[in-house]
């Protein structure tokens, strides 16, 4: 009779079993040394470099040598994440700036990096903790505080003898002029003025060190909440270590557990066979037919301590040994056609800009509903807000992730591809960046798109925009209308925003220039919390920077937190609020605040754009990507759009006609759509991928993303797509 042995007893075992006969070492000490390729760019790829792993911190070098002078980069395990990506790759994370994607030569070198670098971790850790005070951080904060109440008395008390050293100081120094005034010679008259001297050097001797004592007291106070905010950082450091030790330490006990009943298991069946070796042998011919090596063709060889469950994958293992895809870098070069605006566009005042016939020279060679998913170029900012213990810091980064979407538009002058109803896009990025994309046009007057982001580190982004535009005759201004949700698994955050208003100026005359102008709420339904964004419109005559941005973070009670502040197009950056107080009256007669804050920290900043973008429609890395051809995408998807695809390769004439074939193909379908409704009580067409229903949080008709799309990809079943190429 066969043993059924528990899956996590197979992988131990045979992580045991299947080392070779002269096992290397593990690593052993505080350094270890290796050779480790590094993830650098899109354009090298991985590239070797040196890493040195001493005292909790993993430095790296290009080369051995540069080991005594040059330094490339060093990262503190203490505070850092450890994540196992496949069979010979794996990421090291401080949740911050720094992030290694590194892959070891082969499987049992990587097996031999994680452990050392768990076992340092666990050891700064420890380290870091035992170096810590024992009491938590309110009771640190009321230490810093009761020292500077101390400081502050004694250097009070210090300015009250100040005050009276001065006062029977001038007294002597007077006394001791009337006596120098009676002209007394000889001895006595040297004496007296030799005890002036002294008596006006000690006079300046105390003011120095009472002003001294002064300054110190000031400069303890300007630096006391700096070192609240420090001592509670560290403070919930300290229990993000503890917490993950205690993790640690819960899974070495199940997988201890699960050993010893494996191998108890295992030793009763072998004293229950009949046939089965003796006790302390060992029977390969056995081994070859027990279940538990059935099991162990597939199971990894090394046991993987996991990392924080919000990096765990959804694929399965087959999936993460695929390597990634090479994304393209370049496209074709944009053709320099000209054309007489101003015949096109005179008849077009006052009109909605989706109703106008336009040639695609004013187009940029992708659909709205790519533009739309350009939105994600700053993914990071969600995943860095996921980890947020704080809802209000999470804030800063949904906001600045609400402003990062405008900084793709700042050189974008073309017109993206009117979708056509019914198309789709899809944007996967599960393995690179953890989050697919889907859009669909749901409507087509108004022209209205649907957009569902999920991302297995820990959130999902989902909007619908309907785009309204009027051409003014100098300039275009195009209004975004929909609200878009971001929603974070840890907290349950629920936050919403809309866009502000673009416009296109010199339209007929002059080099064409965007700018961005509005307000935007961001919004925490779940706990009330809300920042206000300011864009303020460009104006010649103003002092502030270009594209200025301005926002707080405020909670339900309407207290400021963080100042936010950068430009749409380059950066921006937040500060901690530490204080609050009404300043003189503005220039429209409101009193402004004035936020005493931290230094500021930056919180986005722009990817700069690849060579030769000028060429390329000033496209970024991102934008680049999204028209690539790929395996499987939908009959509908706009990589599939004839027009489009011949703009790209910059056959202009070609595209123009198909862009007129589509278009009367589509007013056709809707004349038939429309005969068939006029005796339907309700509107005949229906998204495919998305159901319209009312928002439950802003109480607006919405298309909703009801599921089946990436599952009809995975079988190739496209049956329900309409054919609208």
């Amino acid at each position: 009779m066969r043993t059924q042995v528990p899956k996590i007893c197979l992988l131990i075992l045979g992580a045991v079993m299947s080392e070779p006969k002269t096992p290397t070492p593990p690593p052993a000490g505080d350094t270890y040394k290796g050779w480790v390729f590094k993830w650098t760019n899109y354009i090298k790829g991985y590239q070797r470099r040196w890493f040195v792993l001493s005292n909790g911190l993993l430095s790296y070098y290009r080369t051995q040598a540069e080991m005594g002078h040059t330094c490339r980069g060093t990262i503190n395990l203490a505070t850092a994440t450890i994540t196992v990506d496949d069979a010979c790759n794996f990421v090291i994370s401080n949740g911050g700036a720094q992030t290694y994607h590194l892959k070891a030569s082969c499987e049992v070198e990587r097996q031999r990096w994680i452990t050392a670098l768990e076992l340092a971790k666990a050891k700064a850790a420890r380290m870091q903790a035992e170096s810590a005070p024992g009491q938590g951080g309110v009771s640190q904060n009321s230490e810093v505080q009761s020292a500077l109440r101390t400081l502050g008395s004694k250097v009070e008390d210090l300015s009250t003898c100040n005050d009276l050293i001065s006062k029977h100081g001038s007294a002597l120094q007077r006394s001791l002029s009337e006596l120098d005034s009676l002209r007394m010679t000889g001895e006595a008259g040297d004496k007296i003025r030799q005890v002036t001297e002294r008596a006006t050097l000690f006079r300046i001797t105390s003011n120095a060190m009472i002003n001294a004592c002064r300054d110190f007291l000031a400069l303890a106070q300007a630096h006391s909440k700096r070192w609240q905010k420090a001592l509670q950082a560290e403070r919930d450091q300290r229990v993000r270590l503890e917490e993950t030790l205690e993790q640690l330490a819960k899974q070495h006990n199940h997988l201890e557990r699960a050993f010893r009943g494996a191998a108890q298991a295992n030793a009763t069946a072998d004293n229950t066979s009949a046939a089965g070796p003796g006790k302390g042998e060992a029977s390969d011919d056995d081994d070859d037919d027990n279940e538990f090596f059935d099991a162990m063709e597939e199971a990894p060889e090394f046991i993987t301590v996991p990392a924080d469950p919000q990096f765990h994958k959804s694929e399965s293992p087959s999936q993460e040994l695929v390597p990634l895809k090479k994304r393209r870098t370049c496209i074709s070069d944009k053709p320099n056609y000209s054309l007489n605006l101003w015949s096109i566009m005179k008849n077009c005042i006052g009109k909605e800009l989706s109703k106008i016939p336009m040639p695609v020279n004013f187009n940029e060679p992708i659909s709205m509903l790519q533009r739309l998913s350009e939105d994600l170029e700053y993914h990071e900012l969600l995943d860095k807000a996921s980890k947020c213990q704080s809802s209000l810091e999470q804030m800063c980064y949904v906001a600045a992730f609400s402003v990062s979407s405008y900084s793709t538009t700042v050189y974008r002058t073309g017109k993206p591809f009117n979708p056509l109803l019914g198309e789709t896009y899809e944007l996967d990025r599960r393995r690179e960046s953890g989050y697919r994309s889907l859009c669909e046009q749901v409507s087509h007057h108004p022209p209205a798109a649907a957009h569902h982001v999920i991302s297995n580190r820990g959130w999902t982004l989902r909007q619908e925009i309907t785009v309204a535009s009027k051409f003014r005759g100098k300039y275009l201004s195009i209004m975004p209308l929909g609200t878009i949700h971001a929603i974070f698994e840890k907290g349950n955050n629920h936050y919403t925003w809309k866009k502000v208003t673009t416009t296109v100026h010199n339209i007929i005359v002059g080099k064409l220039w965007i700018d961005q102008s509005g307000e935007i709420d961001v919004v925490n339904h779940t706990t009330g919390d809300h920042c206000h964004l300011k864009f303020a419109p460009y104006s010649y005559f103003s002092r502030d920077v270009a594209r200025k941005v301005t926002g707080v973070v405020m909670d339900k009670d309407g207290k400021a937190h963080y100042v936010l502040s950068g430009t749409w197009d380059e950066k921006m950056e937040f500060s901690r609020v530490m204080q609050s107080s009404r300043g003189e009256n503005g220039t429209e007669g409101k009193q402004k605040t004035v936020y005493q804050t931290l230094k500021a920290r930056e919180v986005w900043r722009r990817n700069p754009l690849p060579e030769g973008a000028e060429t390329m429609y000033y496209f970024t890395d991102l934008a680049l990507t999204l028209n690539e051809p790929e395996e499987g995408m939908a009959p509908t998807d706009s990589r599939r759009r004839p027009d489009q695809r011949l703009m790209e390769d910059g056959r202009w004439d070609e595209a123009n006609s198909e862009k007129q074939r589509l278009e009367e193909k589509q007013r056709s379908v809707r004349r038939e759509r429309e005969r068939e409704a006029a005796s339907a009580p309700h509107d005949s067409y229906q998204a495919l991928w998305f159901e319209r229903c009312e928002d439950q949080i802003t109480g607006e008709q919405i298309h909703i993303y009801k599921g089946g799309y990436w599952e009809a990809k995975d079988c190739g079943s496209w049956e329900g797509c309409p054919d609208i190429f």
